[in-house]
């Protein structure tokens, strides 16, 4: 497949600044390509291009707006299995996830291209007499969004789509360990019927591109995915311009699993929300707080099952965990592993790289067991294929424990109880909650955020994405007396 491997900047093209080397973590010798890098001149290009799109996409009016959001989720619904293959090939995911996740962005641009035939305001009686108000909403502007590396089409599909939906431009900066998809899918947006300079890709370093996006005065609101101190470092450079935020940060999400649990379920869930991935998603299942009735039980089937887990190359039949996403990533891992092991946990299985035919960034999934909530594998964010095991004497000290977090993204409970479930749904604090279901999962339609460190900000996805991408205006008419 041939894509383009520039920068997309006033509607077309470019080289770039600079390049940057990308390369397959499944196998480090082959070399995916070089890609263009932004600098200072190329960003104010693209946020003056898109300054003068973003009315003239307003003014094209909502059938437009939803025929090239149609046409862009069903181009990359059509070719999820030659895009997901890029996916896999650069972010390390096995194919089927790839072609899932290519799938599930094609799916948020068909859904927000409804969306734009729905963009309602109300009417209000007035308090005086004569008087006729509205509400209708607006685009907010030209959109920054910045995302990261995970998931490099679904995340950033997540932002743009309802960005474009609802009349805004968009300057894109994408993270430089996923170049080749962020190209593929600028591609198909900048193929259709819009106006120059609407979309623009700027990929580039974060101390010069990243920070100059979020401090410039010509961006109106900045959607980001990343880590905590990434963004507190944005909220701390758009503040000064007062520019709308909207960030998806940090977790560290618990999985409870209870006395009356089905095991067999409970074990198939946290491998699968711990290890899907790689274990590098923001909604992964890092803490299980285990009832001590099941406690061991349950960690002996779990530690067979990580160990059963076949980890490979991303394109390899038969793969079920590709490799972390890089030599940097791959290297953090394992320091958390000494971490575990200094704070006093017990290394059960995993933890160590793996050797494969080919050079990658290969581990083995990890499970911790002995670990006390206060220890920093159960406090920090690892991003990896680690999990760690909690020992609870009930469903109160479990309960509390998963609160005891500065993180509130997700949360899960394995339970028969149906009055336990309705009881955590209410009082568990995370803005995603699962029950009898792994914690990693969600769908396209509905909102998606968390609460504390994990979320600053309007949600995102589903009907509430009006919330960020658009703002309310208010207007009140007196029309007179007919004569």
């Amino acid at each position: 497949m041939s894509h383009p491997t520039g920068i997309h900047v006033a509607g077309r093209w470019q080289p770039g600044a600079s390049r940057i080397e990308n390369r397959n973590p499944s196998d480090l010798s082959d070399v995916i390509g070089d890609y263009g890098q932004a600098d200072a001149a190329s960003l104010d290009e693209a946020l003056a291009a898109a300054q003068r799109a973003q009315p003239l996409w307003w003014r094209a009016g909502v059938q437009k707006r939803h025929d090239v959001l149609m046409a862009i989720g069903t181009g990359l619904m059509a070719r999820a299995d030659e895009i997901g293959r890029l996916v896999s090939r650069e972010e390390g995911k096995p194919l089927a996830e790839g072609r899932g996740e290519v799938y599930r962005a094609g799916q948020f641009f068909t859904y927000f291209a409804a969306e734009a035939l729905r963009l309602h305001g109300d009417l209000a009686e007035s308090v005086r007499p004569g008087i006729e108000i509205d509400m209708r909403r607006e685009p907010v502007g030209v959109v920054a969004v910045i995302s990261p590396w995970n998931f490099p089409v679904a995340t950033p599909a997540w932002k743009i789509a309802p960005a474009l939906a609802f009349g805004n431009a968009v300057v894109w900066k994408p993270a430089n360990l996923t170049p080749a998809s962020a190209c593929v899918l600028t591609d198909i947006i900048t193929r259709q019927d819009i106006p120059a300079g609407l979309f623009n890709l700027v990929s580039g370093p974060g101390r010069e591109v990243g920070q100059r996006l979020v401090e410039s005065r010509e961006v109106d609101a900045i959607s980001f995915t990343g880590s905590v101190p990434v963004g507190r470092g944005i909220a701390a450079g758009a503040v000064a311009n007062l520019t709308k935020l909207q960030m998806e940060m940090g977790s560290k999400n618990p999985m409870l699993v209870m006395e009356d649990a089905d095991l067999d379920l409970a074990v198939a869930h946290a491998a699968s929300a711990a290890f899907g991935g790689t274990g590098q998603k923001c909604t992964a299942a890092s803490r299980l707080i285990v009832h001590e009735a099941v406690h061991d039980a349950f960690v002996e089937r779990l530690v067979a099952a990580a160990r059963a887990l076949r980890v490979g190359h991303a394109l390899e039949a038969g793969t079920q965990i590709g490799p972390v996403v890089s030599e940097g990533q791959l290297g953090q891992d394992l320091d958390y592993i000494g971490i575990g092991k200094a704070e006093g946990a017990e290394l059960l299985c995993g933890g160590g790289r793996l050797d494969r035919d080919t050079e990658g960034c290969f581990m083995a999934p990890a499970v911790f067991a002995g670990t006390r909530n206060d220890m920093r594998i159960n406090r920090e964010e690892m991003f990896a294929p680690i999990t760690c095991i909690i020992r609870a004497g009930s469903y109160g000290e479990a309960l509390a424990i998963a609160n005891d977090s500065d993180f509130g993204l997700a949360a899960g409970i394995i339970t028969r109880s149906l009055a336990r479930a309705s009881h955590f749904r209410a009082n568990i604090r995370a803005g995603c909650v699962m029950v009898n279901l792994p914690t990693a999962g969600t769908d396209y339609h509905v909102a998606f955020g968390g609460r504390g460190a994990s979320s600053y900000g309007p949600r995102e996805q589903g009907r509430y994405a009006a919330e960020f991408y658009t703002s309310v205006k208010t207007a009140y008419v007196a029309a007179g007396v007919a004569e």
